[in-house]
């Protein structure tokens, strides 16, 4: 939706991506720690594999992000410079671990976008086709949205329908005087 209204969206997700594509520093330092059996034939990055590793032990977790953070943070600084040469005023960033990670010096502002706890175990099965052992343990090693809700500027409840959801973001766009067209 904020890409829609032309505003930039630097995803951190994406970020995440590249620092990690076959050839890159980050990526051989991850198969440094973890081991070959981390890469896919093909030399990229074996994410289930990895993730079956980091989600079960969080000393494990900890030193995948020490790897991959400070990469993501700088590919996101390179994005916002080039937003910021072009004039842009508002940018978006889409961080899924900002509370996590304690990345609030990032921001201005922050906005969650919220749902109850079965529609989040439900989407995140579907979207990784995930089974809901798997599922459940990545919503455990992140914070509890009941405390993320606590620290956000704004919540948009992503429950009901798109409609309901793109009406609260734009009221809180323009509460922040970012004007959507």
């Amino acid at each position: 939706m904020l890409r829609s209204y032309s505003i930039p969206v630097i995803d951190a997700d994406q970020a995440a991506r590249e620092v990690v594509e076959p050839g890159t520093e980050t990526l051989a330092r991850i198969v440094d720690h973890f081991g070959p059996d981390v890469l896919n034939k093909d030399g990229t990055l074996a994410r289930k594999k990895l993730g079956a590793i980091i989600f079960q032990d969080e000393a494990e977790r900890k030193v995948l992000n020490g790897i991959i953070h400070p990469a993501v943070r700088k590919r996101m600084a390179e994005w916002k410079d080039d937003y910021l040469a072009q004039g842009e005023t508002t940018i978006v960033y889409d961080i899924p671990l900002l509370f996590e990670s304690e990345l609030f010096y990032l921001v201005d502002k922050v906005l969650l976008v919220y749902v109850d706890q079965q529609t989040q175990l439900s989407r995140l099965m579907a979207r990784d086709q995930a089974g809901e052992s798997d599922a459940r343990k990545r919503i455990a090693s992140q914070m509890p949205l009941e405390e993320k809700r606590k620290q956000a500027d704004a919540v948009v409840d992503n429950s009901g329908s798109k409609e309901e959801t793109e009406a609260q973001l734009k009221e809180i766009l323009r509460r922040w005087g970012v004007s959507v067209s």
